[in-house]
């Protein structure tokens, strides 16, 4: 098949444009942290689930809600806590004595953006409600199963420092996230100017909505066109598979790595360098934009060994010596 890479560079340009008033009313609210924005659209142009984890204050909650705002999508806030059901989550039949019949009472689940705010403060069997929902894109309610209405996206925030009366997250949730977040603090700069903004006993937050759903499934369809040059796909694949079989591309990584990344990897890493390209304008994808990206989709994928955890050796570090051995196309 051929590429007009000139055609395609000109429509990603065009239409990436039309996200600049979105970025305009975050920034709006939100000072410096333009790596969480550009995440957070990654994840809503390619419908991935984003895991955000920062310390308190980083504005994690702060920025989803504001994106919701900026969007014409309908938005629901779970504050997840160790008494939560998965009733309270995905919704319960009622029964009604009257008529002798059920009644389904939808739960938070049923919204386009969803934030499940300390998310692992709940016990594994609320954490696992969100499974079917995330993944199918439905929800199974007594004996019926209901289809959630499109765009459907969930975004996670965990605390990483407060351990106590939390449950960390199964493997098989946290691999559907595709993104996972680590929030950095502002610059003294970006702090001076956050003091400025938030310093007012109610400051302004109004957020105007400037993108709906069709403007987004158009901009799904725009990406879906970003050329993946067949040596590019093999540079992900090979990054994937290192994480399971290093030993086969000369690193001696192997006893610290338990397990590698799932299949699920290698897709959302292509759909995620295709959300990069796109957010910088280009109608094709560069290693760069696999590199950039990579770690975020990654590194919760790999889980290490105790011995990899007594010498202080994270999944972040093998993946960065990955990165740094494998050769680029």
């Amino acid at each position: 098949m051929t590429v007009n890479v000139s055609e395609l560079n000109g429509l990603v340009r065009d239409r990436r444009a039309g996200l600049d008033p979105l970025y305009r009313e975050m920034e709006r609210v939100i000072v410096g942290q333009r790596a969480m924005i550009d995440r957070l659209l990654v994840g809503l142009l390619t419908g991935g689930h984003l895991l955000l984890e920062g310390v308190p204050g980083l504005a994690k909650t702060l920025a989803v809600r504001t994106l919701a705002r900026g969007l014409r999508l309908s938005f629901s806030r779970i504050q997840f806590t160790p008494d939560l059901l998965p009733a309270d989550v995905i919704g319960t039949q009622i029964y009604n004595p009257r008529s002798g019949e059920f009644s389904i009472k939808k739960g938070p689940i049923f919204a386009n953006v969803v934030l499940a705010d300390e998310i692992n403060r709940a016990p594994a069997k609320v954490q696992s409600a969100l499974l079917e929902a995330m993944q199918e894109k439905q929800v199974t309610i007594g004996d019926n199963s209901y289809i959630l209405e499109q765009p459907f996206l969930v975004l996670a925030t965990q605390n990483p420092i407060e351990q106590e009366g939390t449950y960390p997250l199964p493997e098989a949730q946290v691999d559907r996230f595709m993104l996972k977040l680590k929030l950095t603090y502002p610059s003294k700069e970006e702090e001076r100017l956050i003091l400025d903004r938030m310093s007012a006993i109610e400051p302004d937050l109004s957020v105007e909505a400037v993108l709906g759903p069709a403007d987004l499934f158009a901009l799904r369809k725009v990406l879906d066109q970003i050329y993946v040059d067949d040596k590019i796909k093999r540079y992900i694949v090979d990054i994937v598979q290192c994480t399971r079989k290093p030993g086969d591309y000369g690193l001696d990584i192997a006893p610290y790595i338990q397990y590698g990344a799932s299949p699920r990897a290698t897709i959302f890493l292509a759909r995620a360098a295709k959300a990069q390209a796109f957010l910088d304008g280009r109608g094709y994808v560069t290693p760069q934009d696999v590199k950039s990206i990579g770690l975020d989709v990654l590194r919760h994928r790999v889980t290490v060994t105790y011995e990899a955890e007594a010498e202080d050796i994270t999944a972040e570090t093998l993946l960065q010596r990955i990165f740094n051995s494998l050769k680029v196309p």
